[in-house]
């Protein structure tokens, strides 16, 4: 069989550079020979998504699927944030996780995993809660971040960070047959010369404890947080080589009984305490410790 360097010389992606695989090992070529043919993506881009730095905060429901297919895409470092570890009740959902690592530390079990997926992947595996005193020192190191926390505390934290930070945020949430997806930039103009929203355009703030369930208490489709934490993926891939439509400015809303998607149209919040015109928020003094993240 021909090597696969030469059967993919010249992929209808190399049209991207002179030399588009020049950055990439021959293994590097088989591997993600797939990618190499899209336009979209080609060697350069895959050279690109080897460079970057992704957070990925929480490796349950939604950071297992999230991390496993960043980690086959070649994204070369990611972080991963989980205090807690792994449980029996986790399996039905958390796919980076065998059962043999039941009471191990949830971000030490996804480093492993990811390490026998793709040997090209550095993994930082923090396991610690994402707190106040934490938090902006842990973002600055990426290029982007992931949440797919499972707690409001968690979500807000995570959103002002990012803007402090200045970092894109792709944020995904689910419960019971429910996901939503979108994808925070408000640091970045738009051409109508608005900045996009942040998570607390749409969400003052959280709600009073118990309001809303939690998968705990209300239950989760497993085969879903597969769905949503897929189309996470595509969304960090997306900006991270600036291809295709953002979400930015749009939240995907699924639904899993009845096979829906909708993109509600979101706009930017005059008003908003953290990105609005007049802001009230300008540290993170606001925030109390926060629970665990799936």
């Amino acid at each position: 069989m021909a090597r696969a360097s030469s059967r993919i010389a010249q992929p209808k992606g190399a049209a991207d550079s002179a030399h588009p695989l020049m950055d990439l090992r021959d293994d590097q070529i088989r591997r993600y020979a797939r990618h190499i043919l899209l336009d979209e993506i080609g060697g350069r881009g895959q050279a690109r998504l080897l460079q970057a730095r992704v957070l990925v905060i929480g490796a349950g429901g939604l950071g297992s699927p999230l991390l496993l297919y960043l980690a086959a895409a070649g994204v070369g470092t990611l972080g991963i944030v989980d205090d807690d570890r792994v449980d029996l009740s986790n399996l039905q959902r958390q796919v980076i996780h065998p059962t043999d690592r039941i009471g191990m530390a949830k971000a030490e079990s996804a480093a492993r995993t990811i390490a026998a997926i793709n040997p090209d992947v550095t993994v930082h595996a923090h396991q610690r809660r994402f707190d106040p005193d934490s938090a902006r020192g842990l973002v600055r190191d990426y290029d982007l971040v992931a949440d797919g926390s499972d707690n409001f505390a968690t979500r807000f934290l995570v959103n002002d960070v990012c803007w402090f930070e200045r970092k894109p945020l792709v944020t995904a949430a689910i419960l019971r047959f429910d996901g939503q997806l979108t994808t925070f930039k408000p640091f970045v103009m738009a051409s109508e010369g608005d900045h996009g929203p942040c998570y607390r355009c749409l969400f003052r703030e959280p709600p009073p404890p118990g309001d809303v369930a939690t998968c705990a208490e209300a239950g989760v489709l497993g085969a879903f947080c597969g769905a949503m934490g897929g189309l996470q993926a595509t969304e960090v891939i997306k900006e991270l080589l600036g291809i295709g439509d953002s979400l930015s400015g749009w939240l995907l809303v699924s639904e899993a009984l009845g096979t829906t998607f909708r993109k509600i149209r979101v706009r930017r919040d005059p008003a908003c305490p953290l990105c609005g015109d007049q802001p009230s928020i300008t540290d993170l003094s606001i925030h109390a410790r926060s629970g665990d993240a799936e």
